[in-house]
């Protein structure tokens, strides 16, 4: 099942165009993570990751679409596309819900484009029966959270870590 692609206009008038992650997207999706300052890697990863580790990229690429949802947000650029941000949602082993990830590259943050990407991975979810959608937030990821509860999201503190938090929506099938 991929994603319908689509071309979408940000708050600031620029135009990305989102779909499905591909398996040719490895490479660009290599230069997305270097683009990324250190402090939003941390904010990302949740640790300190100054590699991207090659071989678990290539593994979730290859499992989408079926152990996962991901979702690019692609400009035009000299050698093609640039990927400017990215949406991912793995499975769980019950396939009921999935935990998600987002990625916004520094020229389009505040644009809106966290918005789109969440909006888009929370549709494509429910439109595939998910029950349940989550994701871990470090505390000091004010935009995110604050993104999350706009969208509808419940936060929690992590009970084993004070310094994340749980972001949880229930979906509803569309």
């Amino acid at each position: 099942m991929a994603v319908a692609e689509s071309d979408l206009a940000l708050r600031d008038g620029r135009t990305v165009h989102l779909r499905s992650v591909k398996p040719d997207d490895e490479a660009e999706i290599l230069q997305a993570f270097w683009r990324l300052s250190e402090d939003a890697r941390y904010l990302r990863f949740m640790r300190v990751v100054r590699e991207p580790d090659r071989e678990r990229l290539r593994s979730a690429i290859a499992s989408f679409p079926e152990a996962g949802i991901g979702i690019v947000a692609t400009t035009p650029a000299a050698d093609g596309i640039d990927i400017v941000g990215s949406a991912i949602a793995v499975l769980d082993r019950e396939r009921a819900g999935c935990e998600f990830a987002v990625t916004v590259g520094p020229d389009f943050s505040g644009a809106g484009l966290a918005t789109v990407l969440m909006t888009s991975i929370i549709d494509e979810a429910s439109r595939r029966g998910l029950e349940e959608m989550r994701g871990y937030v470090l505390a000091q990821n004010k935009p995110m959270l604050r993104l999350a509860k706009r969208l509808g999201f419940d936060i929690t503190i992590e009970a084993e870590d004070a310094s994340v938090r749980i972001c949880r929506m229930l979906l509803r099938s569309s």
